[in-house]
């Protein structure tokens, strides 16, 4: 079963910038299932919708971002490692949110345990 996991969430004060990771592992197929997908972050805060952030083609040319993170937030990948990022700068916060990776659209069965990501005043 491919599985991905969330990484490099933290504490970070207003202004600062954090860089998550999230790495496909598993099933023998799970490279396949990273590279062949759009792949996208995620974010939920309590009592709110999981929210699409950002997303990326399989080739890592085409990118889309939402509007409150666009300019901040850069979303990359590396297919020959299997592993998506997400260089957040400038935070602020209302990035504050346990952050998560899929494909797009998401997949129920690839939901991880995310990354929790607050930004304090």
């Amino acid at each position: 079963q491919v599985q991905l996991e969330e990484s490099g969430g933290g504490l970070v004060q207003a202004g600062g910038s954090l860089r998550l990771s999230c790495a496909a592992s598993g099933a023998a197929s799970s490279g396949t299932t990273f590279k062949i997908n759009y792949m996208g972050w995620y974010r939920q805060v309590p009592g709110k919708q999981r929210e699409l952030v950002a997303r990326i083609s399989p080739n890592g040319i085409l990118k889309n971002y939402a509007n409150p993170v666009k300019g901040r937030f850069t979303i990359s990948r590396d297919n020959a490692k299997n592993t998506l990022y997400l260089q957040m700068n400038s935070l602020n916060p209302e990035d504050t949110a346990v952050y998560y990776c899929n494909t797009d659209p998401a997949a129920s069965q690839y939901w991880g345990q995310g990354t929790q990501v607050t930004v304090s005043t």
